[in-house]
């Protein structure tokens, strides 16, 4: 997947609006979901919907601005978000429900709908757009999607079936990774990385833009520009936090070929140490990880959620009956041992990570492990 700028341009409003339509069609597709179910007690079908939003296209020139693979891509994904609910919904997971005009981001074009011009040119429907040609599009098409952001840029991300066939040399190391909230990981062996924790440096700015933006006057230009501003410093705090993601997981899969991780409830965490957790963002930088990791060859695993890996001793596999979270070193009863507690739980990570794959020079565990 590759990402590209649109150039700044008043053609971009076709854009918006073709967006906005999207969002039409989503929240009334949103509508007859609930209504179904409320009438008739089941999920209303994907194909039945599709052939009553066809119909009703036919007759609104504002819903045609929608290409028709683009008005099934809508559907189809408000029936994943459904799939996962019925899935999930026990994790807290909450089914599709409706989004402003403004909220909504993106529409995705398949097979037709657009054609790639060369040199930075796209035609989308009957109207050709300019982009940031700052790369090549290698292989097949398969997918284009259109988003914008909050302050009204647009971007556009273009799927193909390219396969980057170069791999990483490999270096025979693996590591455990433990997740903390004062030490964002800390690696098998000792070593600690911390997080520059981006939204807590940026908490004043966050706090004067919308104070300022509270004291527009609604529907005014100056509130406007002042919604503008606020989404703004909200983007440059996520593009520094992604940006440091990036550069610490190819650093980490440069270096290490299986990686290890505990796997962890983050919305319960959520609900527990709220800000913080959003501020550490964990699951978007596994995210990002697994990608890096899957082009470069190389492996990320995960340990069981309720394998005792800080109350394991790592040295005799003394297991404590509880451990408090205010504890950070601890002397094993067993073997006398004084273990750290978030290295110890990397070590013990990494050794149930590395015998789940036979990987590594490691001693079976008492305790079952699934990675």
């Amino acid at each position: 997947m590759k990402t590209f700028k649109f150039y700044q341009h008043k053609r971009n409003r076709k854009l918006h609006r073709k967006i906005d339509a999207a969002s039409s069609i989503y929240n009334h597709c949103i509508a007859l979901h609930k209504r179904y179910y409320r009438l008739f007690g089941r999920s209303l079908k994907p194909t039945q919907l599709m052939a009553h939003i066809a119909k009703k296209r036919r007759c609104s020139q504002y819903w045609q601005q929608v290409n028709a693979q683009a008005m099934q891509d809508v559907i189809q994904r408000i029936d994943r978000g459904y799939q996962l609910f019925f899935k999930h919904h026990g994790k807290g997971v909450r089914p599709p429900n409706f989004k402003k005009r403004v909220k909504y981001k993106s529409f995705t074009l398949k097979q037709n709908g657009y054609k790639l011009l060369g040199d930075g040119q796209i035609k989308i429907g009957t109207q050709i757009y300019r982009y940031w040609n700052s790369r090549e599009i290698q292989g097949t098409v398969k997918t284009i999607t259109v988003k914008r952001n909050p302050f009204g840029e647009i971007f556009i991300f273009v799927v193909t079936d390219y396969i980057d066939e170069h791999q990483q040399p490999m270096t025979g190391k693996s590591a455990g990774f433990d997740f903390g909230l004062k030490t964002f990981l800390t690696v098998s062996g000792g070593s600690r990385i911390e997080s520059p924790l981006f939204l807590k440096q940026g908490i004043n700015q966050i706090a004067l833009a919308n104070r300022h933006l509270s004291r527009k006057q609604k529907g005014s230009k100056r509130r406007e520009q002042a919604r503008k501003h606020y989404a703004r410093v909200h983007e440059a705090i996520k593009n520094k936090r992604t940006e440091w993601f990036w550069k610490l997981a190819h650093q980490l899969t440069d270096q290490y070929d299986h990686l290890f991780f505990e796997t962890l409830n983050l919305k319960g965490m959520q609900r527990l140490w709220g800000r913080k957790i959003n501020d550490l963002a964990f699951g978007e930088f596994l995210q990002i990880l697994e990608f890096v990791a899957f082009k470069k060859g190389k492996t990320v695993g995960y340990v069981d959620q309720w394998y005792p890996s800080s109350k394991t001793c790592n040295h005799c596999k003394h297991v404590l009956e509880s451990l408090p979270l205010d504890v950070r070193r601890w002397r094993c009863p067993s073997c006398q041992a004084v273990n750290d507690r978030d290295g110890n739980a990397a070590n013990n990570i990494k050794e149930a990570g590395s015998l789940s794959l036979g990987v590594g020079d490691v001693r079976p565990s008492q305790t079952a492990i699934a990675a």
